[in-house]
């Protein structure tokens, strides 16, 4: 049986904080009681029994009371009484009494009330005694010709179990389906026919559907829906056939229904590689992103695109689509903007980027004019990271490129303004015929820069590139606007002292003056109150940020001065032009100095700036030929050394991906061609259908290791003792978001075992989702007892509990067997993942939790530790390998994980080789996790508490 046929049963919600009642007064309220309380106590009636009460003594009660009333609810509750009562003997003989029930549903069957005839026809489906469905087929047969859809649909569906299950009681059922078929108008009515003549008789399904071939289109969408179905089967089972439908599935791309247009693309790539059919489905899956409002939708559709592109034979037919992929990011959605610049770039060639970045430009100065919203800042992010991806890949777009960008850097945003600043220092090193532009366009947005760390960035980026007089000048020209008048100390206290006058010729009335803790003064009248606000405003930006107390800016203003005073000098013969521009820098460097020791800016200069600053007077002071070397050459070619390794690392990134999609074809590998296949040979190739089916219900065979009997067992957990009078063991199966509990359970008793049941109970984030029904066990008997629980987030938990059962004949209460605990393992949700640097210093700066584990282990090597902790906590190391190759006694990572629930993990291993312990001495240190749940800092601390030792073999 496949898994679409297994058996659906009615679920009913039982309270349990209710007493059970009597079998005496339920008898008494089913003959005695209005049609409310018979209602009442039919429905505990069938609560019992589904709790394994048998309750034989009120069957003929219920038939003779209740089962000739006409109250539509009773008729219903019936229906679920029916389906779940024992209606046989012990032997396996049908019971007497079932005659008269039976004769009630024939006369329910030709009810004039088309819900209690189609509700009825419903319960027959899932009958499974042969005798009595016998008397009611002549009835089942009359209700195909109700004037009533819902009767007719409900039907074709009985008739169509009745087939499966016993042939016998209807022989003809694909012959009167397919008539009733070609005469039927309801689209539900052909919907169900037709997939009843896929599953019983497929010759007669593919001959109505040759009759209709031309007439698909304007056809429901549930039946367009199996129609697709259908198709994907023949054309899987026997190939020969796809020319004769594959037209069809053409046609259904044009569905009204998304439904059956994302059906149909789907089936149409599994059926042909041709380019033009790969064109077809991936256009239909573009508009079906454009056109659907539901970002789930989008996400789903835009997996099955990149499935797409991951195939080598598709990825040159989707670059044509590249601008038709660009129309999804008009979604606000940033993931799935996210993933279709990922896509974009991905299917990105020589031929289409430039296309693709005059839309990202337009897309970059559209986030310009739209009003803050949350995703703007992010997306805007997005769409730099692409430009620079693009230009890094493609040169000659780093031109039309750079000028649009580096209007950023004046944003507000500091992210995307890092972004552009770190994109225009790989250009500006990479590309030396851009030097030029650059610098240029860097001194027309210099003063516009309005966060510290950008404008740090920016003078690097000033004195590493001015290589020409007139650059340097305007450099130092820039440098001296920013910083306003100076000395700095006496121009803000003149100003201070000058704005008094001002303020007190404008106050009108008697205004108290009041001394401030810093020394300044101020009033309080409303019109010199925003006086001192307007002051700060008119500041210049570099003056702001030393008077903020953020004095890190003037050590690398500093540094910039040095190298743009030494490059002069090299430039300029003249000694007084020298000597002029050097004394300059140097005035500039000192009352720098001097401010940082004044009580003026907020926080004081720090002695390493003092050391840096007070360093580059003594250089230029000197101006020896060595430290020329060092300012103007060695930074240079550190950066140099950074970007080709980044390069490298990158490089070496893509040739693994694309080693993954090449398939490897061996020389003496058989070449297999499709139209020779043997049709037994296509039916081992995986049913797309069935497959996806499997995958809804959680049921899917993950690729196991390579002995995946040995993976399966290393799963089982014992739970009782061998000498218990019940054994059990469970087989821990996790699937995403839920897990599968697989418990074999034995008797080991000569006792037959009555309501054994198995109770659990969870701890941690799990939740258990419908407890397991109660068995009889035979002596020496085992059977299988499955149960799921949910899980919601990422820590560890843990599910325990209990088997109670009773001994048959005993008098004696119900016994008892604990079970051992099961331990969720927190690494079946944990993936490794990978971000750029500041976004890991963001989190860890952001994330509140932290666990600090001390390092406590038997290895020796420090590399080999850091591998032994990757292994066990299925994070990611985001240092480069080159960072950590080479040997010096200590080593720190910092290590990224992303949970399947979205959550992030972080972790930085600090670890040391105390060299006067020996060569044989442990490493030590610290491991710091962070997260935003406690759970997962917690649970990621146990596991690696736990597996730091590297056990011997």
């Amino acid at each position: 049986m496949t898994a679409a046929e297994n058996v659906c049963y009615t679920l009913i919600n039982v309270p349990m904080d209710s007493e059970p009642p009597s079998e005496i007064s339920l008898k008494n309220d089913l003959e005695k009681g209005d049609v409310k309380s018979k209602t009442e106590a039919l429905k505990k009636v069938i609560i019992m029994i589904l709790n394994g009460e048998k309750l034989p003594g009120l069957l003929m009660t219920i038939i003779r009371f209740v089962l000739p009333l006409q109250d539509h609810t009773i008729k219903k509750l019936l229906l679920v009484f029916w389906e779940i009562v024992p209606k046989t003997t012990p032997d396996g003989k049908l019971l007497q009494e079932m005659i008269l029930v039976c004769d009630a549903y024939r006369k329910d069957l030709q009810h004039p009330n088309e819900f209690i005839r189609g509700s009825t026809l419903r319960f027959l489906c899932k009958l499974k005694e042969a005798e009595l469905l016998e008397p009611l087929m002549p009835a089942i047969r009359a209700c195909l010709e109700h004037r009533h859809s819902y009767v007719r649909r409900n039907a074709v569906l009985a008739i169509y179990t009745i087939y499966r299950n016993f042939e016998h009681l209807i022989p003809d059922a694909p012959e009167l389906i397919h008539d009733f078929l070609v005469n039927e108008k309801d689209a539900s009515c052909k919907r169900n026919a037709f997939m009843m003549l896929i599953h019983a008789d497929q010759d007669r399904a593919l001959d109505y559907l040759s009759t209709c071939i031309d007439q698909v289109q304007t056809f429901g969408d549930i039946l367009q829906l199996v129609i697709v179905e259908l198709i994907y089967k023949v054309c899987h089972a026997n190939p020969s056939e796809r020319a004769r439908f594959i037209r069809c599935i053409y046609n259904l791309l044009q569905s009204s229904s998304p439904a059956v247009k994302y059906e149909a693309a789907g089936t149409l790539v599994t059926l042909s590689s041709a380019p033009t059919a790969i064109k077809a489905a991936a256009q239909c899956y573009i508009d079906l992103i454009i056109k659907e409002s539901d970002n789930n939708v989008k996400l789903i559709v835009l997996d099955r695109l990149i499935e797409l592109k991951d195939h080598p034979a598709h990825e040159r037919v989707l670059q044509d689509l590249v601008m038709d992929i660009l129309r999804v990011l008009s979604t606000p959605d940033l993931e799935v903007r996210k993933k279709t610049l990922q896509l974009a770039l991905d299917l990105v060639s020589s031929r289409n980027v430039e296309e693709l970045v005059i839309v990202l430009k337009k897309e970059v100065i559209k986030t310009n004019n739209v009003t803050e919203h949350e995703d703007t800042d992010k997306y805007r992010q997005l769409l730099v990271r692409t430009l620079h991806s693009c230009s890094v890949r493609f040169p000659d777009m780093a031109a039309n490129v750079i000028p649009v960008l580096m209007e950023f850097l004046s944003d507000n945003n500091e992210a995307a303004a890092a972004d552009v600043l770190e994109f225009v220092r790989e250009a500006i090193q990479r590309f030396d015929n851009l030097r030029l532009l650059i610098v240029e366009k860097m001194l027309e947005v210099f003063h516009a820069i309005k966060t510290v760390k950008i404008y740090r960035g920016a003078l690097w980026i000033l004195g590493e590139y001015c290589s020409t007089k007139e650059d340097i000048q305007s450099v130092m020209t820039e440098v001296r606007r920013s910083l306003g008048e100076i000395p700095i100390v006496e121009s803000e206290i003149k100003k201070e002292a000058g704005d008094l006058k001002p303020e007190e010729e404008v106050t009108v009335g008697p205004t108290q003056k009041l001394v401030t803790e810093m020394g300044t003064y101020a009033t309080q009248s409303a019109l010199s109150s925003s006086r001192p606000a307007k002051k700060e405003e008119d500041r210049p930006p570099l003056r702001g940020f030393l008077l903020d107390g953020d004095f890190f800016v003037a050590a690398s203003l500093a540094t910039t001065l040095t190298k743009i005073a030494l490059r002069y000098v090299a430039l300029v013969q003249e000694k007084k032009k020298q000597n002029s521009f050097i004394a300059e820098a140097m005035l500039l460097m000192a009352t720098i100095l001097h401010l940082g020791k004044s009580s003026l800016p907020k926080k004081p200069i720090t002695d390493d700036d003092v050391d840096r600053i007070s360093l580059c007077l003594k250089v230029l002071s000197e101006c020896s030929p060595l430290m020329n070397d060092i300012f103007n050459k060695e930074c240079r070619q550190s950066l140099s050394h950074m970007l080709s390794a980044k390069l490298e690392e990158e490089k070496l990134s893509q040739k693994k991906e694309s080693e993954k999609r090449n398939v490897t074809v061996q020389p003496d590998d058989p070449i297999s061609f499709m139209q020779l296949t043997a049709k037994n040979e296509m039916n081992s190739k995986e049913d797309q259908f069935q497959l996806s089916l499997l995958a809804a219900m959680g049921t899917t065979q993950r690729k196991e290791a390579a002995d995946p009997l040995a993976s399966k067992l290393n799963k089982v957990t014992q739970l009782t003792g061998f000498s218990d009078p019940v054994y059990a063991e469970a087989y821990v199966h996790v699937n995403q978001y839920d897990i599968v509990l697989d418990v074999l359970v034995v008797n080991q008793t000569s006792d037959t075992l009555q309501n054994c049941t198995l109770e659990l109970a969870t701890l941690g984030d799990l939740k258990l989702v419908e407890k397991p029904s109660p068995l009889t066990l035979a002596p020496h008997d085992f059977a299988n007892i499955k149960a799921n629980v949910k899980v919601a987030s990422t820590e560890n938990g843990i599910i325990f509990g209990n088997i109670v059962y009773d001994v048959s004949g005993a008098a004696s209460d119900r016994n008892c067997v604990v079970l051992s605990d099961i331990h969720i393992d927190i690494m079946d949700y944990i993936q490794p993942a990978s971000c750029t640097d500041a976004e890991f210093r963001q989190m860890w700066a952001e994330f509140e939790w932290e666990n600090k584990v001390t390092v406590n282990t038997n290895i020796i090597d420090l590399n080999e530790y850091l591998q032994h902790i990757l292994k066990s906590t299925n994070m990611k190391c985001l240092t480069p390998e080159k960072a950590l190759s080479g040997y010096c006694g200590f080593m720190a990572a910092n290590l990224y994980a992303r949970s399947i629930f979205g959550e992030d993990a972080l972790a930085n291993v600090s670890i040391e080789k105390p060299i006067h312990l020996g060569p044989d001495a442990p490493v030590t240190g610290h491991i710091r996790i962070r997260a935003k749940s406690q759970g997962m800092a917690l649970s990621l601390g146990d596991k690696i508490n736990l597996s730091q030792k590297k056990t011997s073999l």
